[in-house]
C-alpha cells in the first residue's frame, strides 16, 4: 500500500526553536469544530483520493486525533483501517463507514471497549476533497425547532392583525360590485370575536419567539416588502416587472383591470 510521507505529532519536539524551548505536540481536536473546513489542494494534486489513501489525507486535518488506535497501527506499518487489528484494541479509533469513490468518504470516531462493543462519538466526511465535521443530531433539531417556532409565532401575529381589519371596506372596492357582494356574504361579528379571542389566548401561551438563526454563508435572503417599496419610490413612475421566483412557476402574469 502506498502511503504519503507523514509528520508524527511529536516530531517537532526534537527540534528546538530559536529560543531554545522544545515545541509542544498539537492538542487533541475539540468536540465542536463544525465551523471549519480543511482542504489540501497540493496533496490532492499529488495523490489519488481512494479508500486506501483517504485516511492519510484525513490525518493531515485538524480533526485527526493522534492518540487514536489507528495512529498506533500506522507506526507499526499496518493499514490504519485494518479491522482485524482494531477489534483487538481498546480506546479511540476512526472507522470508514461509507464510501462513494472518489467523492464521498464518511469517517466515524468511536470508542471501543471490546471487540463487539463500540460507542459512536463524532462523524466526519470528506466531500470532493474538503473535510468537514458533521453536526450532532441534537443541534440540528434545536436549530430546526427554533426556526419553526419563529415562523409559527409570526403567522399568529399576522393572523391577529388580519382579523382586526375585518369589517372595514377599502375605498377602491366601493361601488356596485361591492354592494352585490354584501348581499351574498354576511359577516358574523360574534364568530370573528370568538376566533380573535382563541388566537389571542394561543398566542399568550406560546413562549417568546427566539431570533431566527443566521442564514448560511453566501445565501442572499429575498428582498423584503420595505425594500421593494423604497426601490419603487426612488424609481418614480418607471414600470418594473414583478420579481419571479426562478424555482417556483408562478404562472402567466395577471392583466391589470382598466
Amino acid at each position: 500500500m502506498a502511503t504519503t510521507p507523514m509528520v508524527p505529532p511529536n516530531a517537532a519536539a526534537g527540534n528546538p526553536n530559536s529560543e531554545g524551548n522544545q515545541a509542544a505536540a498539537p492538542p487533541p481536536p475539540g468536540t465542536d469544530m463544525t465551523g471549519i473546513c480543511f482542504r489540501d489542494q497540493l496533496w490532492l494534486n499529488s495523490y489519488p483520493l481512494d479508500r486506501n489513501l483517504v485516511f492519510d489525507y484525513f490525518a493531515l486535518s485538524p480533526f485527526y486525533d493522534f492518540s487514536c488506535n489507528n495512529e498506533l497501527l500506522r507506526m507499526r506499518s499496518i493499514h490504519p483501517l485494518d479491522i482485524s487489528h482494531l477489534s483487538k484494541m481498546t480506546g479511540t479509533e476512526f472507522m470508514l463507514s461509507e464510501v462513494m469513490e472518489p467523492h464521498l468518504f464518511v469517517f466515524r470516531k468511536q470508542k471501543r471497549d471490546s471487540p463487539e462493543k463500540v460507542t459512536p462519538m463524532l462523524t466526519y466526511y470528506v466531500l470532493d476533497g474538503s473535510i468537514y465535521q458533521a453536526p450532532q443530531l441534537c443541534n440540528v433539531f434545536a436549530a430546526r425547532v427554533g426556526r419553526a417556532l419563529y415562523h409559527i409565532s409570526k403567522a399568529f401575529n399576522t393572523a391577529a392583525s388580519k382579523l382586526e381589519k375585518i369589517g372595514y371596506v377599502d375605498a377602491d372596492n366601493e361601488g356596485a360590485s361591492f354592494e352585490s357582494k354584501v348581499g351574498k356574504e354576511t359577516i358574523d361579528f360574534k364568530e370573528v370575536k370568538r376566533m380573535d379571542l382563541i388566537l389571542a389566548s394561543l398566542q399568550r401561551k406560546l413562549p417568546p419567539a427566539p431570533p431566527p438563526p443566521p442564514f448560511p454563508e453566501g445565501y442572499a435572503p429575498p428582498p423584503t416588502v420595505e425594500g421593494e417599496n423604497s426601490s419603487e419610490a426612488q424609481q418614480g413612475t418607471e414600470s418594473q416587472a414583478p420579481p419571479v421566483d426562478p424555482i417556483i412557476d408562478q404562472g402567466p402574469p395577471k392583466r391589470m383591470k382598466v
